[in-house]
Parts: C-alpha cells; sequence; structure tokens
C-alpha cells in the first residue's frame, strides 16, 4: 500500500513539474480534475509521513525493550562485603571444627573395638565429603547470595580456567568420589596399590592414605588409584588370610607333615578359627634341583596382626619340624 501511494505522489510531481510555467501563466484557469488530484495527492503525503514516523517510534520502542530484557552482571561490591566475608570465615570454621569432632569422635570409637573398626571408618569421608558440599552450598546460598547472572559468568570462567591448569586435581577429586561410590575398598581394608602395600587410613578428596607395615605413611592419588589394578586382603572383613612358606627336601611325609603344619596354627593366640586351615604341597625345581614349598594358610582375627601372626605360626612350624628331624632347604 505505501509503495503504490508513493508512486503515484512520484507520477504527479512529475506532471506538475512539466505544466508548472502553463500553471503559472494562467491561474486562474485551474481544472477541477487537477484540484482532486492535488487534494488527493496530499492526503497521500500525510499518511506516509504519518506511517513512518509509527513505525520509527515502534522500532525505537522495541530496541529500548529488548536493551532492557539483556542480564547485566550487577556491581560485584554488591554481592561481596565486608561482612560477609567475615561471616563466610566464621562459618566455614565452624564447619571445620564440627566435621573434624564428628571424624575424630567415629575415630575413637572404631579403635575400641576390632569388630566394628572397619565399618565405623567408612563412614568418615563420607562425613567429610558431603559436609564440605554442605559448607560451600550454603556460604555460597545463604551468604553472598549472588544472582544468576553473576553465577554464570563466575562458572564460566572458573571453569575454563581449572579445565586448563587443574587438570590433574579434577581427575584426583573424581577419583575420590567414584571410590566412595563403587567402594573398592575402606578405611581400615589392608589394599595392594602398585608396589605398595598397607591398611588404609583416610580417603580424601585428593588422595588415599595408607600405612604400611614398615610403618610408612603413603600418599597415592585418587586418579592412580582408579586407573590401576586394586587388590583387597580383607574386602571389609576385619580378619584376612596370612600365608606363611616354606621350602622342604623331597623325601618328606607329606601327610605328617601337614598335620604338624594345621596343629602349630591352631594354637597361635591370633588364629580365626571360623575360617579353614589350609596346607598346600608343589613340586618345584631350580638350579639346585627339585624341592617341595608347603604353603601353610589360615585366618588371623585382626588384619593388624597379621605379620606377628605370619611370624609365630612359621617359628612354631619351625620348631615342630626340628623335633620331626626335618631338615628344611636352602633354596638360595
Amino acid at each position: 500500500m505505501n509503495i503504490l501511494l508513493f508512486i503515484l505522489a512520484l507520477n504527479f510531481n512529475l506532471f506538475t513539474a512539466q505544466d508548472s510555467s502553463t500553471v503559472a501563466k494562467t491561474p486562474s484557469a485551474t481544472n477541477p480534475v487537477d484540484s482532486a488530484a492535488i487534494n488527493v495527492l496530499d492526503s497521500t503525503k500525510k499518511l506516509i509521513t504519518a506511517e513512518s514516523t509509527d513505525s520509527t517510534k515502534a522500532s525505537v520502542t522495541s530496541k529500548e525493550k529488548t536493551e532492557g530484557n539483556e542480564i547485566t552482571p550487577p556491581d560485584i561490591l554488591k554481592v561481596i562485603s565486608p561482612s560477609k566475608i567475615f561471616w563466610s570465615i566464621v562459618f566455614v570454621l565452624i564447619g571445620y571444627l564440627t566435621i573434624r569432632f564428628i571424624s575424630q569422635i567415629l575415630n575413637l570409637l572404631a579403635e575400641r573395638s576390632a569388630r566394628y573398626r572397619i565399618t565405623l571408618k567408612s563412614f568418615i569421608p563420607v562425613i567429610k565429603i558431603i559436609g564440605w558440599i554442605l559448607i560451600i552450598f550454603i556460604v555460597i546460598a545463604g551468604i553472598f547470595q549472588p544472582p544468576m547472572a553473576t553465577i554464570l559468568a563466575f562458572s564460566a570462567s572458573i571453569g575454563v580456567a581449572v579445565g586448563f591448569a587443574s587438570q590433574d586435581i579434577i581427575k584426583n577429586i573424581f577419583g575420590g568420589v567414584m571410590i566412595l561410590f563403587d567402594r573398592p575398598f575402606k578405611v581400615g581394608d589392608k589394599i595392594e596399590v602398585g608396589s605398595y602395600y598397607g591398611e588404609v587410613v583416610e580417603i580424601g578428596l585428593r588422595s588415599t592414605r595408607i600405612v604400611t607395615p614398615d610403618d610408612s605413611l603413603v600418599s597415592i592419588p585418587n586418579g592412580t588409584v582408579m586407573n590401576g589394578s586394586i587388590s583387597n586382603a580383607n574386602s571389609g572383613e576385619p580378619n584376612c588370610q596370612v600365608v606363611a612358606e616354606l621350602y622342604l627336601p623331597m623325601d618328606i611325609d607329606t601327610i605328617k607333615i601337614r598335620e604338624i603344619a594345621e596343629q602349630c596354627a591352631q594354637v597361635s593366640r591370633y588364629i580365626y578359627l571360623n575360617k579353614p586351615i589350609t596346607v598346600l604341597f608343589f613340586n618345584e625345581i631350580n638350579q639346585r634341583g627339585p624341592y617341595i614349598k608347603m604353603r601353610l594358610k589360615a585366618y588371623v582375627m585382626d588384619i593388624r596382626d597379621e605379620f606377628i601372626f605370619k611370624s609365630e605360626m612359621t617359628e612354631l612350624l619351625l620348631q615342630a619340624l626340628q623335633k620331626e628331624g626335618v631338615v628344611l632347604r636352602n633354596n638360595s
């Protein structure tokens, strides 16, 4: 419609330009048809001007609304203030002391009972992780209360920075969370990871700590733990299997030696009699000739007495074999 009116106005201007001299010479002889056309064109020009003005106002109003709907992050000073920082520090300190107090209480209760030690200690890492997640959530949502625009902007910035600078840390944290969910071992279990063997004393967000038989504390990154093979000696139970090996000559009486080995294991004060005692014989050979390797398998009542039980069982067996006149073979 606007285009049609514009074309009519353009044709009329051309027509009036051609006859301008004639109209100027004879002003009194104006044709009624020309007057009507002039009135129509004037009305058309006013209509075009009004519509173009309305469209301009509508576009300006739409632009203002669009600009008003844009998400703009607020001033950082409105989100972070000295009072909010103070109360955040106070709350984090209180949460840290609370988590530490609960962990120590559970640890003390666990050490008093060998039967429930592993069960009670398995709650400690769960309480730590859940506790810190609640503390961080309350500090952000309850104290600072940032708007969604700030959270999105901060998350994007932190995500990019952490993604490039802290890949190993994030991998270890995810490994710690997966250990808690998958539960290949618990606090108190005897595990072997790589070349390290010992009792698990702590499962943290970054690493798992074990105490080796020579009383060394080893920290293994959780990413390494989850990506490697794990050998669990007791799988959450307070008892575990202990194996003692002896090298004997080929001419021994295996039936008699088996009876002696079982009696030596049964008289130990560390034996767990609810599980079987097994004696195995293997015929092997090396550069010095053939020999018999005997393996005595028994279960210790408390996993912390594993090596004491193994030493006592070997000592009792050696004394009994010497009384029987059995000469042990040097396998070196």
